[in-house]
């Protein structure tokens, strides 16, 4: 077996990570899996006061790193992490969406050693194996990371709606869009649901505000303005303590969201892709660290891209470098930029709705798939609290480090299973085998 996988050409039914569609196909499902990214990896540095076209940019070098350490292998698109967003603002001291951040340096070399140990992690997951990862992340904690991930993005899918009535109702045209293309149609243009139905609806849109003067017309002078080509921000990092210690401890978080978003790609896909989660760490880690050293997100696997995948029911990994391809030409590019910042935000939050809603819904498809039993009571409460602290966002704060919806969520199921599990086989042994265990401690 060679260190890549011969894909085998397919032209209909469900898509394996190991076969291909005809090139025409490839394409245009590359370019949806950009689509599908794009308002996450454009959101996340913008709140973060990046550049928007560093980051596209270096998720596309990125994805083209872990598919390569991952031998093509790993259906995966790696773009800008929200995982970073709380800490990086806290670190620079930055107001979150004010423009450029005048103190991006400090929160790269944070981002830089953040990526190191998650390559380190990744190294030795390939020297030991996954099983203690396992032990430590079990389906029921896999599945509620995923889905609280969809979850806790609702309110920012819903909120970047806009705040008239008439952006609500394009934001829930938008979605009707989607799902019609996803029901009422077939073959390709059924897998394209997501550009299809985004492209029906910037079409309404189009119509209804700059033919009929409804809402805030597309301003297409920005598309003649800008130019074909021009490069985008590069800016290095810098090391700080401090900036360190509050950004390093994301590295759970990361890796959380790459275990669960490995099985549900197993459970979509019925391949066993453990043996790949070393070298996805690894490709992960190593991208996370070129991108932040030159003026790029921290970057993770994108839950956005397996709803896509969920959806169109096409797991080729030859989608991903056609789709990273996409994304560095983007990068390199005002023009095409300008194209896609002409997308309404109705339109981009209405989508967002679509694309967080299967995320939710492929971590509950890691439970069904894993046969998780929720008679068991550990099970209950891990999956339970998981969904309630990561949904609603719950934030602690330690010292100067404050610890997101997601991030509770990620620690708290972890440490819930753990003492769970630790409780359950302590009062499963005999009284005598408990008692023999305390003497041979004394």
């Amino acid at each position: 077996m060679g260190y890549f996988p011969q894909w085998k050409l397919k032209t209909e039914g469900i898509i394996a990570p190991d076969e291909r569609l005809p090139l025409g196909q490839t394409l245009a499902l590359g370019v949806q899996h950009v689509v599908a990214m794009f308002g996450s990896t454009i959101l996340a540095p913008i709140l973060m006061g990046f550049d928007p076209n560093t980051a596209i940019l270096m998720s596309g070098i990125g994805t083209l790193i872990f598919f390569i350490l991952v031998g093509g292998r790993v259906p995966s698109y790696l773009g800008s992490s929200f995982a970073f967003i709380g800490v990086v603002i806290a670190a620079t001291g930055y107001a979150a969406g004010s423009g450029p951040n005048t103190n991006l340096s400090v929160a790269l070399g944070g981002i830089v050693v953040c990526g190191l140990i998650y390559a380190v992690v990744g190294l030795i997951v390939m020297a030991t194996g996954v099983k203690w990862i396992e032990r430590l992340m079990p389906p029921v904690v896999t599945g509620a990371v995923v889905a609280v991930i969809g979850l806790n993005l609702a309110p920012t899918a819903v909120k970047s709606v806009g705040s008239t009535d008439f952006d609500a109702w394009i934001a829930l045209l938008t979605v009707l869009c989607v799902g019609g293309v996803a029901v009422y149609t077939r073959g390709l243009v059924q897998k394209l649901l997501i550009l299809v139905g985004l492209s029906l609806s910037y079409v309404i849109y189009a119509v209804l505000t700059n033919g009929l003067g409804m809402g805030t017309p597309i301003n297409f002078q920005k598309i003649s303005d800008a130019a074909w080509f021009g490069l985008p921000t590069i800016t290095t990092p810098t090391f700080s303590t401090s900036a360190i210690s509050l950004i390093v401890p994301v590295v759970i978080i990361l890796i959380g969201e790459n275990l669960g978003h490995i099985k549900a790609v197993t459970a979509m896909t019925g391949r066993n892709l453990d043996p790949y989660m070393g070298r996805a760490f690894l490709g992960d880690g190593l991208a996370t660290m070129f991108s932040a050293s030159f003026g790029g997100t921290g970057v993770t696997t994108y839950g956005e891209n397996i709803g896509v995948m969920a959806a169109t029911r096409v797991y080729s990994t030859l989608l991903f470098p056609v789709a990273a391809c996409f994304a560095i030409v983007l990068g390199f590019s005002p023009k095409f930029g300008a194209v896609i910042q002409t997308i309404p935000q109705p339109i981009l939050g209405g989508t967002s709705i679509v694309v967080f809603g299967l995320i939710a819904v492929a971590g509950a498809r890691v439970w069904v798939v894993n046969h998780v039993d929720f008679g068991d009571n550990r099970n209950l409460i891990v999956a339970a609290v998981t969904l309630i602290l990561g949904g609603g966002d719950f934030t602690l704060h330690l010292g100067n480090f404050t610890l997101g919806g997601i991030g509770t969520a990620t620690f708290g199921a972890i440490i819930l299973n753990a003492l769970m599990q630790f409780g359950e086989e302590r009062i499963q042994k005999k009284p005598h085998e408990i008692d023999l265990t305390n003497k041979l401690e004394d």
